[in-house]
């Protein structure tokens, strides 16, 4: 458990980088936004071959990665709706739009865009052959362009450098103990409850990316996003072969 819980901090610590870096100095859109399609195509490696792929062998022939898929779905657009309506839409704005949030909505929406990725790393450590490399790289490369883009809105609206990093230490916390958290329910599941868990984490991971991190990569970065994202689901899937 320790273990896990530390692999979903590690995973969240770039929060810490990517705010670091904004309240540092000003990025070029472009360039944080090619990040985040590098993100992305890492991110939509890990949910094929980590999640979906992995949940369909483990289902034991039941529906458990159809529901689960559906499921993480729903809730994640559930949940992302009544967080937009309460001011936290442009948490991935690289241009800062979240200055025109507050930041409690921007950082519950960040929180629930990481739990999902922090249940699976530590679900990954379950069945004993080490954390998944690939999962953990995505997650780490997802999480700095959205620090980035929340931390320049924060800081327009005059939140302190001082709470902002706060704010950012505090979720990699959460995720650090929902990575425990995924170890614990995952090792004392059945294979078709874990084939659930998974395909649920896949969905509400999808939801998210065609959401807000796929249009945000492509209006920032422009054409190049999707040669970018094409290497980091390259990359994602070499790293997954050393497993």
């Amino acid at each position: 458990m320790w273990e896990a819980a530390f692999w979903g901090a590690f995973s969240a610590s770039s929060l810490l980088i990517g705010a670091a870096i904004a309240l540092r100095r000003d990025l070029s859109p472009r360039w944080v936004g090619l990040l985040m399609g590098f993100g992305v195509g890492a991110l939509i490696s890990a949910v094929a071959f980590e999640l979906v792929e992995k949940s369909i062998e483990s289902s034991e022939g039941t529906g458990a990665p159809a529901i689960g898929l559906a499921a993480g779905a729903l809730v994640y657009f559930g949940g992302d709706w009544w967080i937009d309506v309460r001011g936290g839409k442009e948490r991935k704005d690289i241009r800062g739009g979240g200055a025109s949030g507050n930041a409690k909505a921007i950082m519950l929406g960040t929180v629930l865009d990481g739990i999902p990725e922090s249940i699976v790393v530590g679900g990954s450590l379950v069945a004993g052959a080490g954390v998944s490399v690939a999962m953990v790289a995505a997650a780490f490369l997802s999480n700095l362009p959205e620090a980035v883009g929340a931390t320049a809105g924060l800081k327009k609206s005059d939140t302190s450098p001082r709470r902002l990093m706060g704010l950012w230490l505090a979720i990699v916390l959460v995720s650090s103990v929902s990575s425990a958290l995924g170890y614990v329910v995952l090792d004392d599941a059945s294979p078709a409850l874990g084939a659930l868990f998974q395909a649920f984490a896949a969905g509400a991971i999808l939801t998210m990316l065609v959401d807000s991190m796929i249009p945000e990569a492509y209006e920032e970065g422009g054409r190049p996003v999707g040669l970018v994202t094409v290497l980091g689901f390259a990359i994602a899937v070499g790293l997954s072969r050393f497993e």
